[in-house]
């Protein structure tokens, strides 16, 4: 990476200094091992849709990754406290749905509601639109929707972690500059700022 991150700011070699050369300025703060997840956040937000016809559920999550490019594939951890986790695993299909910021407050209440009681559709006012590809509904409100099936589930029993893979991808036009939302922990959010963009050879 140093030669890539070099590139970017016109230098022919790494500054860094050995930890035990830098001034006592640089000296830094033990941080709680039980906040690491607010450094570390995976990404937006995003409201997971599962359960073909009858009532399908909402769930709120922010623990996922993306695993490779093509096909895309994307990890998702699933707790199996909740309602979504039996509705994945019996269906194998789920639509990951990205919403903006002008969604927070719905997006929290989904997360803060159990879909084993709840229409959290009916609830918050959300609207449910036919997939192409899997049983799963799309979320009208929000600005993209990915239609996904379960590929991998080798890592559920011990972590919870679904590898799904991308096999419909939706994306309103309309929505020019989408600001996410970020969780934090613990009630924390940090919306998506400004973009730059520099030269790179990575896709």
């Amino acid at each position: 990476m140093p030669d890539l991150i070099d590139s970017y700011f016109g230098r022919n070699e790494c500054q860094c200094q050995p930890l035990s050369k830098r001034s006592a300025a640089m000296d830094r703060k033990s941080f709680p091992l039980s906040k690491v997840y607010g450094l570390l956040e995976p990404g937006p937000v995003v409201l997971v849709t599962t359960g073909p016809g009858g009532r399908p559920n909402i769930m709120t999550m922010s623990w996922h990754t993306m695993i490779e490019f093509e096909p895309p594939l994307v990890g998702c951890v699933i707790s199996n406290r909740n309602h979504s986790f039996s509705l994945l695993q019996a269906t194998n299909e789920c639509v990951i749905n990205i919403p903006t910021v002008e969604m927070a407050e719905k997006v929290v209440g989904c997360g803060n509601t159990s879909g084993a009681k709840t229409d959290k559709f009916k609830k918050f006012s959300l609207t449910p639109m036919p997939a192409s590809q899997v049983g799963a509904p799309l979320i009208d409100e929000c600005y993209a929707n990915l239609e996904c099936r379960v590929v991998d589930t080798s890592m559920v029993d011990k972590y919870c972690l679904f590898v799904v893979e991308v096999v419909k991808a939706w994306i309103d036009p309309a929505v020019k500059n989408p600001r996410t939302i970020h969780h934090l922990g613990s009630g924390n959010f940090m919306v998506a700022g400004e973009r730059i963009k520099l030269k790179s050879k990575m896709k």
